[in-house]
């Protein structure tokens, strides 16, 4: 089995070359998109094996791309991560029910514990 694809879904350029760059050296494959409508299509062309997800995006909101990719038979089966600045129960409740399989609140983890987490998922 090859490397393992994440597609990072993030408007922040900043954080996420930092993410990016942590995954990569922590052997992941990461390919990006920064809106929303590119990373639905980065989703169905590039068949990650986990999606990180911001939900404040330009074009298309992440829970706009999550229900998409969970009704797409190509996608429903991609895991999806959730990383967000958005930690109202609300939020977190409506991102695990439309079928993501983690919620991470960006201002509550340091990079390193997001790629631990990672890792962790991949375990």
């Amino acid at each position: 089995m090859g490397k393992i694809k994440i597609a990072l879904i993030e408007d922040d350029e900043v954080l996420s070359k930092v993410l990016r760059a942590e995954l990569v050296d922590a052997g992941f494959d990461v390919s990006q998109a920064f809106d929303g409508e590119a990373g639905l299509e980065l989703a169905r062309s590039k068949k990650p094996d986990l999606v990180l997800l911001d939900l404040i995006l330009p074009k298309k909101h992440g829970f706009e791309v999550l229900e998409e990719m969970k009704k797409s038979p190509d996608t429903k089966n991609i895991p999806v991560i959730i990383l967000t600045l958005l930690g109202e129960d609300e939020n977190i409740k409506k991102g695990l029910r439309l079928g993501a399989g983690d919620y991470l609140v960006k201002s509550n983890h340091a990079v390193a514990e997001i790629v631990e987490k990672i890792k962790n998922f991949f375990a």
